[in-house]
C-alpha cells in the first residue's frame, strides 16, 4: 500500500509539472521571457512572505513588480486605475456607524497578529500588502464590524475565534481563497462564507476581500 502511495504521489508530482510547464511556454509565447520572469519573482515573494523571509519576499515583488510595469505600462496603470474605482465604490456603498479607518497605500503591510489591538470597521486598498489580522487579540469598540481589504497584488492571512460570527465575501482573479474547510484556486475564484453561529454571535464581521492576484487565507480557531 505504501508503495503504491509513493507511486500515486509521483505520478501526481509530473502531471503538476506538466501543467506548469505548459501554462509557463503559453505565457511566455505570448508575452516574452520578461513576464515568465517577473511571474516567478512574484510567486517566489509571495512564497518567501509566507515563511517569514518579509524582507527577501518584498524585494522579490519588487522586482517582479517593476518587471511587469515596465512591459505592461499601460495596462497596469488600467488595472491599477480599475481597482482604485471599485474599492471607492465598494465603500461609498457601506454605510459606514461610528469610527472607521479609511486609507490607500502602494505598499502595506499590516501586522496585527502579535498584540492587542483596537478593532473597528475599516476600508484599506493597495498595490501590494500583506495584510495578518488575529481577531483573538482584538479589542471591539462595537459589537459588529465591516473590514473591507482591495488591491492588485496580496497576501492576507486572518485568523477568527469561532465565538465571532463571520461573513466573508472574497474574489480573486489569480491565486487562492481558503475559509475554514472550503477553498478555491487557479484563475477568477470566488467564494461567499457564513458560519453557521453569525446570527447568534454578540462580536460579528462582514470580511469583503478583491485582489488581481492574491492568496488569501481565513482560519477559525
Amino acid at each position: 500500500m505504501e508503495i503504491e502511495d509513493k507511486s500515486s504521489n509521483r505520478k501526481r508530482n509530473t502531471y503538476v509539472l506538466f501543467i506548469a510547464a505548459g501554462v509557463f511556454i503559453l505565457i511566455f509565447k505570448l508575452f516574452g521571457f520578461a513576464v515568465v520572469i517577473s511571474i516567478l519573482f512574484i510567486l517566489l515573494g509571495l512564497r518567501a512572505i509566507r515563511t517569514a523571509e518579509v524582507k527577501k519576499g518584498y524585494i522579490m515583488l519588487g522586482i517582479g513588480a517593476i518587471l511587469i510595469i515596465g512591459h505592461f505600462f499601460v495596462i497596469i496603470v488600467a488595472i491599477v486605475l480599475v481597482s482604485l474605482g471599485l474599492y471607492f465604490l465598494k465603500t461609498k456603498q457601506n454605510h459606514w456607524k461610528g469610527a472607521y479607518l479609511n486609507r490607500q497605500k502602494i505598499i502595506e503591510s499590516l501586522q496585527w497578529n502579535k498584540r492587542p489591538w483596537s478593532l473597528h470597521s475599516m476600508s484599506i486598498w493597495n498595490i501590494i500588502g500583506e495584510i495578518k489580522l488575529d481577531f483573538g487579540l482584538a479589542i471591539w469598540e462595537e459589537p459588529e464590524v465591516t473590514i473591507i481589504l482591495q488591491g492588485v497584488i496580496g497576501d492576507i492571512d486572518i485568523i477568527v475565534p469561532e465565538n465571532v460570527g463571520l461573513i466573508v465575501t472574497a474574489s480573486v482573479v489569480f491565486g487562492q481563497i481558503e475559509v475554514e474547510l472550503k477553498k478555491e484556486a487557479g484563475m477568477l475564484n470566488k467564494m461567499v462564507w457564513q458560519s453557521p453561529n453569525y446570527h447568534t454571535c454578540t462580536n460579528k464581521v462582514k470580511l469583503h476581500v478583491s485582489y488581481i492576484v492574491a492568496d488569501v487565507d481565513v482560519k477559525i480557531i
